[in-house]
């Protein structure tokens, strides 16, 4: 293990090679050089798109949540709404389209609490993280061929709740949880 002092330099990349193409994410091979005593190795980096989460308060104070199958892990999750921000527009348009299409839910008051990385050691892109307030049920679902989802109605304890006792575990919902506490 090395220890540095000073501030920590930006590795080269010194071949980029695309391993895998897929429709949610391209991996690539890195052959990087450490600047500090010119060290290569390869590592591997995930591209994906821009992903959006939204923190949705009904007009009552409810939060808005979306519970569904993940495939990764293999069991049913509970989340906050969000996908990814494909197609054209900003990642507000995106997290507009996601509530509304996740959970029939809308909102003309939206906040943009800020951006993450969703795993830095292995994926470039980041999540955008928005509140909606006053939401209100305008539509019916509009879900994807393959989603099946099931809207959550919590009171905020029982949401902070339900984050506290791990029932609500995507790290990008927590993170939300955690920009949307911090903003008071």
């Amino acid at each position: 293990m090395t220890s540095f002092e000073g501030p920590l330099p930006i590795w080269d990349i010194v071949r980029e090679d695309t391993e895998l193409t897929l429709p949610i994410l391209r991996m690539k091979r890195r052959r990087m050089r450490r600047p500090s005593d010119g060290k290569e190795g390869d590592f591997f980096i995930a591209e994906a798109p821009l992903w959006v989460n939204v923190i949705a308060i009904t007009t009552d104070g409810m939060v808005v949540l979306v519970e569904q199958y993940r495939h990764g892990i293999h069991e049913i999750s509970l989340e906050v709404p969000g996908g990814v921000a494909d197609g054209a527009g900003s990642g507000l348009d995106a997290a507009q389209r996601e509530l509304a299409e996740e959970t029939g839910y809308s909102s003309g008051k939206w906040t943009f609490l800020g951006s993450v990385s969703s795993n830095p050691a292995i994926f470039n892109n980041r999540c955008e993280i928005y509140l909606a307030e006053d939401c209100v049920r305008t539509q019916e679902q509009d879900l994807d061929p393959f989603e099946e989802i099931r809207v959550v109605l919590k009171s905020e304890s029982e949401f902070l709740d339900a984050v506290r006792k791990g029932e609500i575990h995507h790290s990008l919902a927590v993170a939300a949880v955690a920009l949307w506490t911090l903003r008071g």
